[in-house]
């Protein structure tokens, strides 16, 4: 039987050397068979290691960016890491907190969505100049508005627009039309992915939806077994 896994070397197998640095990394769990659904969430595909590495992960980054189909079928609330984590933070120089980021085009969440209700911080709300306006203002009641794009949603001029306001170092949790997008711009530096001992069956989608089929090639980081989830650390190859 293989021996679980510990926050401390998680920390230090996904820690990042150069901060200034902007970086964009995907973190996904995906079943022995390519789903990353189960029952039509993510969750089920986890266990107790892929929810540490999760927390990990967040706790190094500097803004947690999720799209909003995600954050409606996954029901997320208040994105945050727990006081542990927030202690290392602090002692890191960085805010107890990560910021979070929502994705929406058409804004079809409320603002007493428990996302906005339960955040730790303010969260933000990433959408474009040609979203419903009337939206647009009753969410910005409840997040920062960050407008990138006119007729639809630009995501390289996201990345650079959190950058330049001290958030170089993004986590995006999903779904697949958001890593599409970045994937189709060439913008993913690194790919976290839990892959989970299940076959699945159905007909669960892929982790990437909307980008043109090309040859994107990633070099391995590490392979960490833990149990029998196995954690991969994917890079940029170039």
């Amino acid at each position: 039987m293989i021996a679980a896994i510990g926050r401390e070397e998680l920390l230090a197998a996904y820690a990042i050397d150069d901060r200034a640095t902007p970086r964009v990394r995907m973190n996904f769990v995906m079943s022995l068979d390519g789903a990353v659904t189960l029952e039509g969430r993510s969750g089920g595909l986890g266990d107790e290691t892929d929810r540490l590495a999760m927390g990990v992960l967040r706790t190094l980054a500097d803004v947690v960016v999720i799209g909003a189909g995600t954050v409606r079928v996954e029901g997320y609330g208040g994105v945050r890491v727990d006081e542990t984590d927030a202690a290392w933070r602090r002692a890191h120089g960085l805010p107890s907190q990560p910021r979070v980021a929502v994705v929406s085009s058409r804004l079809d969440l409320g603002p007493e969505h428990a996302f906005f209700a339960g955040a730790a911080e303010r969260p933000i709300l990433v959408t474009h100049a040609s979203a419903p306006a009337e939206r647009r203002a009753a969410l910005g009641e409840v997040a920062d508005v960050l407008t990138v794009g006119s007729e639809a949603l630009d995501v390289r001029a996201m990345l650079g627009a959190l950058a330049e306001a001290g958030m170089p170092q993004l986590l995006c949790e999903g779904g697949p039309h958001l890593f599409g997008a970045l994937v189709e711009e060439g913008l993913v530096d690194e790919l976290c992915l839990s892959l989970s001992p299940m076959l699945v069956g159905g007909d669960a989608g892929r982790m990437v939806r909307g980008a043109s089929e090309a040859e994107r090639r990633m070099r391995l980081v590490h392979a960490i077994p833990a149990g029998d989830l196995l954690l991969l650390r994917y890079a940029r190859a170039e």
